[in-house]
């Protein structure tokens, strides 16, 4: 296959496997597209995307429009006379202009078995609904959220201790190998996209730092998915004596909570964790973290403190 001319539109971590696997595929970069530089840390000083950063570091020529729905923008894009867009979590919306610029139109990495879930959190959503499995979908964009016909499948076990942040680099490889199978199949048109089945469509909401706190009612399995989903962002919290606490790490146990017990109270203490009682079972921390500073073990947080009593939310 000759190399394509492509653009890629990428902006997070999540990105940067599939532009490099792209180069290493030996496809001709015509243009990177990623997110403008943003304010971080605490001079929140403009900071460079990660695709920016891996686009720099190959010497790719980078485009950084706040919008791509006014007419320069548009015109700069089509100037690019690209075969193909490939979208992995950009960030902004693509007019139809924008869809319909590339010989060959736009395709997208999705990470999570279409029409499973569509929306901008997919991979903390499969781990807050218990999924078994979850995956990789190389997708033809049209106007519509995440609901173009559906070019390749890439199934995924889903681990089940897995955390947002491992998940998302699980599939960020993967998503990279299904790019690279389905390119030649694109290109010459024997690879034909299936429609989705809308019916089986969930929406991923973006997710909030209200979803991170949590409710020591709902069940000890439910809560267990919310700390892993969530690391590392938003990361989940609870309360504890007034004060707001991380928490990073936990394992749901076969102990039974006394009836007496009220959600969200320590029934146990110690090196291994600890236990807290929730609307059904226990659930064991053991990783958490103060205000101010690094995620700890329950051994290093109980070193200086008693939870005799003590009921967290």
């Amino acid at each position: 296959m000759p190399p394509l001319r492509i653009i890629f539109a990428g902006t997070p971590d999540f990105s940067v496997p599939c532009l490099h696997a792209l180069r290493a595929a030996g496809q001709e970069i015509v243009a990177v597209y990623t997110q403008p530089d943003r304010p971080a840390g605490r001079g929140r000083k403009l900071s460079p995307s990660p695709v920016k950063e891996a686009a720099l570091a190959l010497g790719l020529p980078i485009f950084q429009p706040q919008t791509l729905r006014d007419e320069a923008a548009i015109h700069a894009l089509q100037a690019h006379k690209a075969d193909l867009m490939v979208v992995v979590a950009y960030g902004l919306l693509l007019p139809r202009a924008v869809l319909d610029a590339p010989r060959l139109g736009c395709v997208n990495i999705h990470a999570s078995l279409l029409p499973r879930w569509r929306g901008a959190a997919p991979i903390q959503r499969a781990i807050l609904a218990g999924d078994s499995e979850t995956g990789v979908t190389i997708m033809r964009m049209e106007a519509g959220l995440d609901t173009g016909p559906l070019y390749l499948i890439r199934r995924l076990p889903l681990d089940l201790r897995e955390t947002g942040g491992g998940l998302s680099d699980k599939l960020s490889r993967l998503g990279a190998e299904a790019l690279v199978e389905a390119l030649p199949g694109i290109a010459d048109g024997s690879l034909v996209p299936s429609p989705q089945d809308d019916s089986q469509a969930n929406y991923a909401h973006k997710l909030t730092k209200a979803e991170a706190e949590i409710d020591w009612s709902r069940p000890a399995v439910e809560i267990d998915r919310l700390i892993r989903a969530f690391d590392p962002w938003p990361v989940a919290q609870t309360r504890l004596e007034g004060v707001s606490l991380r928490l990073w790490g936990c394992e749901p146990t076969a102990r039974a909570a006394p009836a007496a017990s009220a959600p969200g109270q320590v029934l146990a203490a110690g090196k291994a964790g600890i236990d807290v009682a929730t609307g059904a079972g226990v659930l064991r921390l053991t990783r958490l973290q103060p205000p101010g500073k690094k995620p700890m073990s329950a051994a290093e947080f109980l070193n200086a403190r008693h939870l005799d009593g003590a009921r967290f939310g």
